[in-house]
């Protein structure tokens, strides 16, 4: 079974983003590489699970992080489960496999001033790269789209009347968040700007580069790392870490838990909790100092 057929089932069948299907093509094709150095008469359909654990070992010896390697096992057990669908495979070597440990990621927000610094302060040139940057931080902010969503957003996503943008989230899921007054007259002075480029190729899509070609991902972390060294100190200066800071603030201020939940487009709530222990330790910071009984 040719691995193509795996990617037009993990495409069209599960919805899988192109990022993680090139990931896990790479991660199987890695595998197939290591049993053919290694157990040259093996298959991945014929592996067991010593071979498998063999070349865990060896990743594990390249200092290859705990994460990455559960990750590369994780695209190797869902073609097994494939296989498994399809009659091609009796049993999955993996399925008694438990992931390696990792530590928690500590993800540390950007605070409230550091993000107002990006935004208002720094200086945004009146122009087309200056414009669509700082609409770049704002819509990062103001509605914790991931920098994927961000790059596949197109002209027709914006409800200005409405003030509302269609998200186009992971498994090509639909969410629809709100737009604050700010960010629309920003994206209205951006697009105004926009609207001057000369040979504008990817003319559905909003962010482009200068040469009018659709924006990339790299690009947007670098627009995003530029602007907040000069506003904050942390280490950590990411798009995704802006996503972090939005929903940490909407929990600060007293956001219910399932409205965040649906505007980062998480698939459970799981997956949004991760972004609550800051809210707890505000909430802890203020029953400190309310509670009549904390001085005692």
């Amino acid at each position: 079974m040719s691995l193509k057929a795996f990617v037009d089932y993990l495409e069209l069948e599960r919805n899988y983003s192109q990022l993680t299907i090139k990931a896990y093509s790479k991660d199987i094709e890695a595998f197939q590489k290591y049993l053919k150095k290694n157990h040259e008469t093996t298959t991945i359909k014929t592996a067991n699970y010593s071979q498998i654990r063999s070349w865990i070992v060896q990743l594990v010896e390249s200092k290859i992080s705990n994460r990455t390697i559960n990750r590369k096992i994780s695209a190797l057990n869902t073609y097994y489960k494939f296989l498994l669908k399809i009659e091609q495979l009796k049993t999955n070597p993996l399925a008694k496999h438990k992931a390696l440990k990792t530590s928690k990621k500590i993800q540390v927000p950007f605070s409230q001033t550091e993000v107002a610094m990006a935004i208002d302060d720094l200086q945004h040139e009146n122009n087309f790269k200056g414009l669509r940057n700082k609409l770049i931080i704002e819509l990062f902010y103001s509605t914790g789209i991931r920098r994927i969503e961000l790059v596949n957003l197109k002209i027709k996503d914006i409800n200005q009347a409405n003030k509302t943008l269609k998200v186009l989230g992971k498994r090509n899921k639909e969410r629809y968040v709100p737009l604050l007054d700010s960010v629309n007259k920003t994206i209205n002075q951006y697009i105004e700007k926009r609207q001057e480029l000369k040979n504008i190729k990817d003319q559905e899509y909003l962010f482009l580069t200068k040469r009018g070609v659709k924006i990339y991902e790299t690009l947007v972390y670098r627009i995003i790392n530029e602007y907040f060294s000069l506003a904050s100190n942390k280490v950590k200066k990411s798009p995704h870490i802006l996503r972090h800071s939005f929903a940490t603030h909407l929990l600060n201020q007293g956001a219910d838990l399932n409205a965040v939940k649906e505007l980062l487009g998480h698939s459970s709530l799981a997956a949004t909790q991760v972004y609550t222990h800051n809210s707890i330790a505000q909430l802890k910071e203020v029953y400190l100092k309310a509670h009549p009984r904390s001085k005692k």
